[in-house]
């Protein structure tokens, strides 16, 4: 069986390809900035990636994340309230390493460097159109499912 995702800048979509079908499609948010590879850029790197981490899968919906490890607060009305500017990462992680060396691999253009994650993402969170630090955000319960389709070393392509 052959998977790989498509994320769609211009649709604001993610498409999970299941032996050269999409088996499903989900709403996303990409960098508010746009795209470019360039570190500190908050912008979403294009071209291709492999999965090289999936952090979180037995996680609660709306478990909050510092640096790749689960807090365990549970993001809520209340935490928001307290850190109302918080760029939350929620539920699940998918983390991306680029694939093309001096594109998304590499030097200042290194997405796995810059933390560049599919995630799950606060209930506010605008989703279907660009409004993130360079990740790419879900719906929690998208992101939770996605995680149920995918595997380490899936090939993720951002154009």
């Amino acid at each position: 069986m052959i998977r790989h995702l498509y994320i769609s800048i211009q649709q604001q979509r993610i498409f999970f390809f299941q032996d050269g079908k999409c088996a499903e499609n989900f709403l996303i948010s990409t960098a508010k900035n746009g795209v470019g590879e360039i570190a500190n850029s908050y912008c979403t790197p294009r071209g291709w990636h492999s999965i090289v981490d999936i952090i979180g899968k037995d996680a609660p919906i709306n478990a909050v994340f510092k640096a790749r490890q689960a807090t365990g607060q549970i993001y809520n009305t209340e935490l928001e309230q307290l850190f109302p500017d918080q760029d939350w990462i929620l539920t699940r992680i998918i983390r991306l390493a680029g694939k093309e060396i001096g594109f998304n691999q590499g030097g200042s253009c290194d997405t796995y460097q810059r933390f560049i994650y599919i995630h799950g993402c606060a209930d506010k969170a605008p989703l279907g159109v660009p409004a993130s630090h360079g990740c790419i955000r879900m719906a929690n319960q998208d992101v939770v499912r996605l995680v149920k389709l995918i595997h380490f070393g899936d090939s993720v392509f951002i154009g």
